[in-house]
């Protein structure tokens, strides 16, 4: 199994201080969290793309690129590129640029985005953003297959025998369909060959593993082999520690912030308590034992090989947030690996044209 560290840069009050940091502090947080991902011996980093208060990755391949210059290992996501929103002669540009400054290390997971802000700044809605995620990802991917492409659709000027430069360095990039619940990112998937990632974060299991088992029906009625579909998922919070009683302490200030935030926005809130949250959710909260018997659980279910766990210290004390993560890499993170073998990621593969 692969583990990424994921964040999508908010900038909220700190659960325990009520200090809200600033922007530089913040996005500085951020390039030290990768670092200490590399270091720690994790797989990849994830940056999400959201255009909202309160979030500041507007600009996932500005963060990337800071993040190729001082990492040189570990591969580099995006969580998600929203393409509805992109010209995606703009976007091949962005990321081919990247995937030369970081040596081959990119890899994206597209979707089609959410929140208000789409239809202010950008004016795409839900009528039509599927389409223009569609279009956007067709077209990106031909732009980056081929050196030469003529091509027309709804959303941007056609293009005739267009060269778009920087060449990547990838000959064939992986694009993962990111998608919560949604049927259509799943069914360009598996039309393409591409892989999946499941949001897997708001909701209890099922709505995701049915989500993942339509995916895989439909990768079969296109004519592939089972074996090749690959699938991602993502968890809900972590927090590991010696004792079960000793993370639930740490989070529990965690998931009430969280909690608050989403009642002050609007949001539902799923799992009313801590303790249905950590029973029905896919966070990883609890001893290593435990992490690893839950993990072993929704692989059952989703047959997943890669999974996001969050990146943030969420306003624990740098002591429990850096003895959680070494503690998984010492102790979970080798075990999985051991029970759940997986492909190579980006920084591991060869550039031989192989997706799978």
């Amino acid at each position: 199994m692969k583990f990424l560290l994921m964040t999508l840069i908010t900038r909220v009050p700190d659960p325990v201080t009520g200090v809200v940091p600033s922007t530089r502090d913040r996005f500085r947080e951020v390039v030290e969290q990768a670092r200490r991902a590399e270091e720690l011996g994790f797989d990849g980093f994830a940056v999400g793309e959201r255009h909202e208060d309160p979030f500041l990755s507007a600009a996932p391949p500005v963060v990337l690129s800071h993040l190729a210059a001082v990492t040189s290992r570990i591969t580099l996501f995006t969580a998600v590129t929203t393409l509805s929103l992109l010209d995606p002669v703009r976007a091949f540009e962005d990321y081919a640029t990247l995937d030369n400054l970081s040596d081959g290390r990119l890899e994206l997971i597209i979707g089609k985005g959410n929140g208000t802000a789409q239809a202010q700044l950008y004016h795409v809605t839900t009528e039509d953003q599927w389409d223009r995620n569609r279009e956007g990802y067709e077209l990106l991917r031909a732009l980056w297959d081929r050196d030469e492409v003529t091509w027309s659709g709804r959303f941007r000027p056609p293009l005739t025998d267009a060269r778009a430069l920087p060449r990547p360095l990838q000959p064939k990039l992986r694009i993962w369909h990111g998608s919560a619940t949604s049927r259509e990112s799943v069914e360009l998937a598996a039309r393409h060959g591409d892989p999946v990632f499941s949001a897997n974060v708001t909701h209890p299991i099922e709505p995701y593993a049915e989500l993942i088992r339509h995916y895989r029906q439909r990768w079969v009625d296109y004519g592939r082999d089972p074996a090749d579909a690959l699938v991602g998922a993502g968890t809900a919070g972590l927090h590991v520690a010696r004792t079960s009683q000793e993370a639930v302490e740490v989070y529990r200030p965690l998931y009430e912030a969280r909690t608050a935030l989403q009642r002050q926005v609007g949001n539902p809130v799923v799992f009313e308590t801590l303790e249905d949250f950590l029973a029905r959710s896919s966070a990883l909260v609890g001893s290593p034992e435990q992490v690893v018997d839950k993990v072993g659980r929704y692989h059952e279910q989703f047959g997943h090989e890669v999974i996001h766990l969050s990146a943030d210290r969420e306003g624990r004390a740098e002591s429990d947030y850096l003895d959680s993560l070494e503690l998984f890499q010492a102790e979970v993170a080798p075990e999985l690996r051991r029970r759940i073998p997986s492909r190579p990621l980006a920084a591991g593969r060869e550039f031989a044209g192989v997706v799978s």
